[in-house]
């Protein structure tokens, strides 16, 4: 495989695990037994994820000054 299509099926992989930690995290939330430290240890991977992303997407645009 290319490295592009590598790279488009990392963010597929983590745009899944990004939107299966906002259901967990809106369930969690829902609870009346909230465990914050698993929250919010939720909520900073999901923060990494994102950023994870974006890099890999910024690596999608081709370098034009080249």
């Amino acid at each position: 495989m290319s490295e592009t299509a590598d790279i488009v099926q990392q963010i597929a992989a983590l745009r899944g695990e990004h939107r299966e930690l906002d259901q967990a995290i809106a369930q969690a939330s829902q609870e009346v037994w909230i465990d914050q430290i698993v929250v919010t240890r939720m909520k900073k991977r999901k923060l990494r994820i994102k950023d994870m992303i974006a890099y890999l997407e910024s690596k999608l645009i081709p370098d034009l000054g080249a």
